[in-house]
């Protein structure tokens, strides 16, 4: 009996000890914690430790994206304008040619025998000229007899023209500094008016055609930059300047072609290449970014907490501000209004907070960089479909 009345004393004591232990170490802290992180929210308690960074000034570049094909600065197909047989093919293939340099030359015999006759008789005509000239001036030949010796030596001097174009046009000649292409004919053969033989191709610079919703009219601008990047290179980006705008819209797309040029003196890009080209539009040199973090919608408004210092020795405090956004690129916001550059702006912690609570202010903890491919350029302010993207 006296056993059992000690076993039921020792198990209510225990019990109690562990009670009271729970009731100190664990019940009584989470209800301090829980009213500090109320109380915190409403301005009373202790002050709500947030993570804050400051609005900072950075370029906001305006883009859209679009894809293009590579061409030649200039191109031509070299073709002859009259029938004859190929003597002589002064090209390498895949090579340089210089301005004026000859490349084909056909059979020219008929010709320089043509030519050669047409100026003996221009030499004939000459001399009748100068003899009715004499006679003219001795009073022993007729006018008629001069101006028929004049008549013989123009028609005598166009025959020798004549013969001379005939002659040119059995060479061919380069227009300009260029690369030649392959080939599909060779000495010997004989090929007729217009045949194609090869094409020069000038690759530097080379010219990009792309097209962007006819939307962005009014900002694109001769001169504008433009990057491309071409899959063949990854990781390397050209840049170029626009150089021509349509004037015609496409009205089955709705979209203007913009044509632009790009420095090629490595002759690295190649004509039919495809490109994705960014556009850039404008620049804003001194924008204002903060972390998307710190943006806080309501009411299909956008708000921020912006620190509030209240003079020393009092604990700094928050205010939500609303403000208007503009562009977006990886991790940031474009602020257009409601704050300047310097303005601290809670980033984490923003759901613990209300309007005038006191806060201990802790920096901000980078982000963890996002996955890219090696080589990809980061994201820039745009949205889908290559539009810009707003706020």
């Amino acid at each position: 009996m006296l056993r059992s009345i000690l076993s039921v004393l020792v198990v209510l004591i225990v019990g109690g000890g562990g009670a009271a232990a729970y009731w100190k170490f664990a019940a009584v802290p989470a209800q301090q914690q829980r009213q500090q992180l109320g109380s915190g929210g409403r301005g009373g308690g202790g002050p709500v430790a947030v993570e804050v960074a400051p609005v900072k000034v950075a370029p906001a570049e305006r883009t859209v994206e679009a894809v293009g094909t590579l061409l030649s600065n200039e191109r031509v197909t070299i073709r002859p304008e009259v029938a004859g047989r190929i003597v002589a093919l002064d090209v390498l293939e895949g090579g340089r040619v210089e301005k004026d340099q000859l490349l084909v030359e056909l059979d020219a015999s008929v010709e320089r025998a043509v030519l050669a006759e047409a100026e003996a008789r221009r030499l004939l005509a000459l001399a009748n000229l100068e003899r009715a000239q004499e006679l003219r001036r001795s009073n022993v030949g007729t006018q008629r007899a001069l101006d028929e010796a004049q008549a013989s030596f123009r028609i005598a001097e166009a025959a020798v023209e004549l013969a001379r174009a005939q002659l040119a046009k059995r060479t061919i000649r380069a227009p300009f500094a260029a690369k030649a292409t392959l080939r599909g004919v060779s000495v010997g053969e004989f090929v007729t008016a217009g045949t194609p033989l090869f094409s020069l191709e000038q690759i530097d610079p080379v010219k990009v055609d792309f097209r962007i919703p006819e939307l962005f009219l009014p900002t694109v601008q001769v001169g504008n930059e433009i990057r491309i990047g071409i899959d063949a290179f990854p990781g390397r980006t050209f840049t170029g300047r626009v150089t021509a705008i349509d004037p015609v819209i496409d009205e089955r797309g709705r979209s203007l072609l913009i044509r632009a040029s790009i420095a090629n003196p490595d002759e690295a890009l190649r004509p039919g290449l495809f490109a994705r080209v960014s556009l850039t539009l404008s620049i804003k040199p001194d924008a204002l970014w903060v972390a998307e973090e710190a943006l806080l919608p309501q009411a299909g408004k956008q708000f921020v907490f912006r620190v509030v210092d209240q003079g020393e020795g009092k604990p700094k405090t928050v205010e939500r501000v609303a403000v208007v956004t503009g562009l977006r690129r990886a991790g940031e916001v474009e602020i257009t209004s409601g704050v300047r550059a310097g303005d601290l702006v809670v980033v984490a912690g923003i759901t613990k907070v209300r309007e005038g609570a006191p806060v201990t202010l802790l920096p901000a903890t980078a982000p963890a960089p996002r996955d890219t491919p090696d080589g990809a350029a980061p994201p820039t302010a745009r949205g889908a479909n290559g539009t810009p993207r707003q706020g």
